[in-house]
C-alpha cells in the first residue's frame, strides 16, 4: 500500500482477536433450529429466516460468544494494524457477525476503540456492512483500508472499491 489511508475499518473474529468458538457445534444447533439440513451460506440462510427464528439464532450464537470470551486472544498483524491506526489518529470503524453483546465486553476488555461498530444485528453481508462503516466515518471507500482475513472481506472491499489488507 503506497498511500495512508484516511480511515480503518477491521473485521473482529481471525482479525483483531481469535474467539474459540465451536463452529461445528453451533452449526449443528443452527440446523435443528432453522429445521434443515444445510445452513451454507450461513449469512443467506439467516437473512430469509423469519424474525422469531432469526432472533433464536442469534440468541444461541450470542450465548456461544459469551461461553469463550475468557479464551480470547489478540491476533498479532491486525492487532498491529490496529495499534498503527491508532497512533496515526485516523478513524477507525468495526464490522463484524459478532453480536452487540460480545463487541461491547471484548472492546473494553482489550481496549478497542471504535468511532463505529456494524455488527450482525445491523446487517449480515459483509459489503453492506463495510458501505455502512464507511458511511458512518464520512470516508469515501477508495481512501479508507479494510482489514480482514477471510475470502469475503476481499470481495467486499473490492465490491465497496476500497484497500484491502488480508492478514
Amino acid at each position: 500500500m503506497n498511500r495512508s489511508p484516511a480511515g480503518y475499518v477491521f473485521d473482529l473474529d481471525g482479525t483483531l482477536l481469535c474467539l474459540p468458538i465451536n463452529w461445528e457445534q453451533l452449526f449443528a444447533e443452527f440446523k435443528r433450529i432453522m429445521h434443515v439440513d444445510t445452513i451454507r451460506p450461513l449469512v443467506d440462510t439467516v437473512s430469509r429466516l423469519n424474525d422469531k427464528t432469526r432472533r433464536e439464532v442469534f440468541d444461541t450464537w450470542d450465548q456461544a460468544e459469551l461461553a469463550v470470551f475468557e479464551r480470547v486472544t489478540p491476533c498479532g498483524q491486525g492487532m498491529q494494524i490496529y495499534h498503527e491506526a491508532e497512533t496515526r489518529s485516523k478513524p477507525k470503524a468495526l464490522v463484524t457477525l459478532q453480536g452487540k453483546r460480545i463487541v461491547e465486553i471484548l472492546t473494553e476488555r482489550f481496549h478497542l476503540k471504535f468511532d463505529a461498530i456494524v455488527t450482525r444485528e445491523d446487517s449480515l453481508f459483509r459489503a453492506n456492512q463495510l458501505q455502512n462503516a464507511l458511511d458512518k466515518l464520512k470516508v469515501p471507500p477508495k481512501e479508507a483500508l479494510f482489514v480482514g482475513n477471510a475470502e469475503n472481506d476481499a470481495a467486499a472491499a473490492q465490491k465497496i472499491g476500497c484497500m484491502f489488507q488480508k492478514v
